[in-house]
């Protein structure tokens, strides 16, 4: 755990200059709210603190939550998120190795339902992120002030301006989004120091950028005015951070050689799937979680055959 919030890093000094500050106080208020949901929980069962505590995974979680999360919420939001994903994510289930589901997804994915409003307050451009008064970084604002900075996400302008019967080319050229190029670099440098420590491996990253390539480049074959571009999807949203940081969680991911590529190929092509034609602008999370659900199923159909005895019908 500690080597991949090492590996977090370069993504995150990325992301601070691009969002500015409030990336850190979002980070700081999902940690706090994933490390004390995870301790109150732990006191009520009368389970030893140090262990479970000391050992990352609850920081982890809250770091990867509030890089998910817009750095403009107020600061009670991504408390409450840190807390579901814990709560809710990994000690309803038993603590760690006993949760199914993805716990950053599981707090992103209750707070987006909850409030799909406060998740769409990013900020118009990098000079808006530092230019917010320094109070409201911390939590101190009431967040009003923000309304008249915030502007669509790249994914979220896609979808409305190809409802708008706009082409793709035309909802394209209206996007400035010069950071996201190098915010993906961040996150893929992170994540080939991480395969060379042997902390992840390679089959679900790939897979992942696999599974939303494909139905990306079959897409614009079809209809090029209807379905955003391969750089578009691989560029924006969580698509290279997901990859390597939330698809490889070795709880709720897949284990088997196989398994790990249908499981990571399923959640590009349902990202894909839900950026196309859903309702919100980046299905990634769900697509984490649906996927998670079937991770007992992959597993089961995909156990390697020992060496010397007969396949299994």
């Amino acid at each position: 755990m500690q080597a991949v919030l090492l590996a977090l890093l370069p993504g995150i000094i990325v992301s601070v200059a691009v969002h500015g500050p409030g990336v850190l106080a979002a980070m700081l208020y999902c940690s706090v709210g994933a490390v004390g949901a995870e301790a109150a929980i732990l006191a009520l069962r009368q389970r030893p603190l140090g262990p479970p505590l000391g050992d990352f995974t609850a920081i982890l979680t809250g770091v990867l939550l509030g890089l998910c999360l817009p750095p403009w919420l107020p600061w009670w939001q991504p408390l409450l998120a840190g807390a579901l994903a814990t709560g809710v994510g990994k000690q309803l289930f038993g603590g760690l190795g006993q949760n199914p589901f993805n716990p950053a997804m599981v707090g992103y994915v209750m707070l987006l339902v909850s409030l799909p409003a406060s998740l769409a307050m990013w900020p118009a451009d990098a000079s808006t992120a530092w230019n917010l008064p320094g109070a409201y970084w911390w939590g101190l604002g009431d967040g009003s002030a923000v309304d008249g900075w915030t502007g669509a996400t790249p994914l979220d302008a896609m979808r409305n301006g190809l409802r708008a019967q706009l082409t793709t080319t035309e909802v394209l050229q209206s996007l400035t989004n010069d950071q996201a190029g190098l915010l993906a670099a961040a996150w893929a440098a992170g994540g080939l120091w991480l395969w060379r420590c042997r902390v992840i491996q390679w089959r679900i990253p790939l897979a992942v950028l696999a599974g939303t390539a494909l139905p990306a480049l079959i897409g614009q074959a079809i209809d090029a005015d209807r379905f955003a571009p391969l750089s578009f999807h691989l560029l924006q949203g969580a698509t290279v951070f997901g990859a390597i940081f939330i698809a490889t969680d070795p709880v709720s991911a897949s284990t088997t050689p196989r398994g790990r590529l249908v499981f990571g190929f399923g959640i590009g092509l349902l990202t894909w799937v839900i950026r196309s034609y859903g309702d919100y602008p980046d299905g990634f999370a769900f697509a984490v979680l649906l996927m998670n659900m079937l991770v007992p199923l992959i597993d089961a159909r995909t156990v390697p055959r020992v060496y010397g005895q007969e396949r299994s019908s």
